[in-house]
């Protein structure tokens, strides 16, 4: 990810920090400000423990999972090579004459080794958890300790590697469109999806080039 500034935490942030620290003195790894978000990095063994906390505390109240999502370093980082990133909000809401949330974010980050690339669910504290999960494991390989249903979500069920890692090898297999016809393999010839700036037939028959050029 990129390099934190030397931007100032706002108090807000500084409040999740100091209240982490509290709660879990060994848990916070790091800390950087990144464009105003504050992303602190969670001892992976202690996700779940800090999300609940997050959630539940009635000062805080990160009641939103908005979304969590992998990183791929390959051999960029010298003691692991994926993080993965949950992005949790605040949702500020009014029930029964009581409101709740602050409208804040937070960023947490757990780094996962690529010898045990294994994370504990949090689908037990954020039921919207459960697909993110699924596809970072579908992607990335990165398995969610815990999870109810940890399988392919885009990927056929035999289908052999994990296709954002970034040592996954480049390729592609011809896709069959509605009529029996075939599209081409990357490896044969490039051909942009549907819909973008090339004109042509999408899903000639098999063997037959494409023709087309970019619209103005």
């Amino acid at each position: 990810m990129s390099q934190p500034t030397s931007e100032p935490v706002s108090e807000e942030m500084r409040l999740e920090e100091q209240m982490i620290r509290a709660r879990f003195p060994s848990a916070v790894i790091d800390v950087e400000l990144f464009r105003g978000d504050t992303r602190i990095t969670i001892d992976r063994a202690q996700i779940v423990d800090v999300v609940t906390f997050l959630r539940d505390d009635p000062e805080l109240q990160y009641n939103f999972f908005s979304e969590c999502m992998a990183v791929d370093y390959l051999d960029r980082k010298p003691t692991y090579r994926f993080e993965v990133v949950y992005n949790l909000y605040s949702l500020p809401y009014e029930k029964a004459g009581i409101k709740y949330g602050n409208n804040s974010r937070i960023f947490l980050i757990v780094c996962v080794p690529y010898e045990d690339a294994v994370v504990p669910t949090v689908t037990g504290v954020y039921a919207g958890a459960d697909f993110p999960e699924r596809e970072i494991y579908d992607m990335f390989g990165i398995r969610f300790d815990g999870h109810p249903d940890l399988r392919r979500i885009l990927m056929p069920d035999d289908w052999v590697g994990h296709p954002q890692r970034k040592d996954f090898p480049l390729g592609g297999e011809r896709v069959q469109f509605p009529g029996g016809k075939l599209g081409p393999s990357v490896a044969e010839v490039p051909v942009q999806h549907p819909g973008e700036s090339y004109t042509g037939h999408t899903g000639d028959a098999q063997g037959e080039k494409y023709r087309g050029t970019a619209k103005p």
